[in-house]
């Protein structure tokens, strides 16, 4: 039985200027890591009399517009010229991605709130009023213009506990989510082509595995043909290859480069109240997939799934075990 019994539901939110530089290593689309940190603001914002407990987060975006100008093969990003510094020099121009975003943003929620359906529908709207004065990945929520109604209305969605209508109800919430993409983990195509390019060469890595999900490879096919006068010739065709399925490179938390270092011990921390840790990117394989394709709620949400001990902090989502499981 899933543990997941509420989902509070906020629909077409229009967010301006996300930051659209994901990490080091990516770009186009705010890391899962900010929607999940918005997930905790928010429940740390909540006031006393909303008593709710929030267990992951799913995001599906409806339209998106990277500000950004592209000339052949590369682009490049709409920079502010930012004022002049105090000595009346020109200050330093840090390069920011930004994009506007429509997304719709669905949280796995408990507890006493979610108990009756007037409650429920109060709860939401509530809660979408305290995300509009919050930043989304660094963007700001844009109201609806005056005089517009909204597309829909965020909503407190409870789920069956039989699982025939616990389907035909999320089968429901899914029409309601298109047209749009969801992004869910797919660490186990990276691990399939890991395992194929290992059969090839021993010496293939994981970030050989990363970057060949991430591109389009250009493939040089060589095949004999016969001419009229039964001479044989080799003929050169040039073949795109990559996966079925819109793929995308996503970083999904970060891992250890350093011990757990005491309180203090690193000069110039932000807190010199909290053990310290150096730390650099982790990276998987993500895919945008379109929501009539979930048969689960577990399928769209991330959630925190650190392992202390061996130095990981990172997302994990259940996509690939249940897609692989009914496979």
């Amino acid at each position: 039985m899933s543990e997941i019994k509420n989902l509070l539901i906020l629909p077409h939110l229009h967010v301006q200027n996300a930051n659209a530089i994901s990490s080091p290593m990516t770009w186009g689309f705010p890391a899962l890591s900010a929607f999940v940190g918005l997930m905790h603001a928010l429940e740390r914002k909540l006031p006393e009399h909303l008593e709710l407990e929030f267990q992951g987060v799913g995001v599906i975006c409806h339209d998106y517009q990277a500000q950004a100008s592209r000339g052949g093969f590369t682009r490049s990003f709409h920079l502010t010229r930012n004022p002049v510094d105090k000595s009346g020099n020109t200050a330093a121009i840090v390069e920011e991605g930004r994009i506007h975003l429509e997304i719709t943003l669905v949280f796995a929620v408990s507890g006493e709130a979610c108990h009756g359906d007037e409650e429920g529908q109060r709860v939401a709207r509530e809660v979408a009023e305290i995300v509009s004065g919050m930043r989304i990945a660094g963007g700001s929520v844009i109201p609806a213009p005056l005089g517009e109604e909204p597309r829909q209305h965020p909503w407190l969605e409870r789920l069956d506990d039989d699982p025939e209508a616990r389907a035909l109800r999320f089968r429901r919430l899914r029409r309601r989510w298109l047209p749009g993409f969801a992004l869910v983990c797919r660490d186990d195509l990276l691990t399939r082509r890991l395992a194929e390019m290992r059969e090839e060469s021993s010496e293939a890595t994981v970030l050989d595995a990363w970057l060949d999900l991430s591109r389009l490879n250009h493939e040089c096919r060589l095949t004999e043909t016969e001419n009229v006068e039964g001479e044989l010739r080799e003929e050169v065709s040039w073949e795109i290859r990559r996966p079925p399925g819109w793929l995308v490179p996503i970083p999904v938390g970060y891992g250890a480069i350093s011990r757990l270092l005491e309180p203090g011990e690193v000069a110039r921390a932000r807190d010199a109240t909290t053990p310290f840790r150096f730390v650099e990117s982790l990276y998987t394989i993500g895919q945008w997939v379109s929501p009539h394709r979930l048969s689960s709620p577990e399928e769209l949400l991330w959630y925190v799934d650190n392992d202390l001990d061996a130095g990981l902090y990172r997302l994990a989502n259940k996509f690939p075990a249940r897609h692989t499981a009914t496979q």
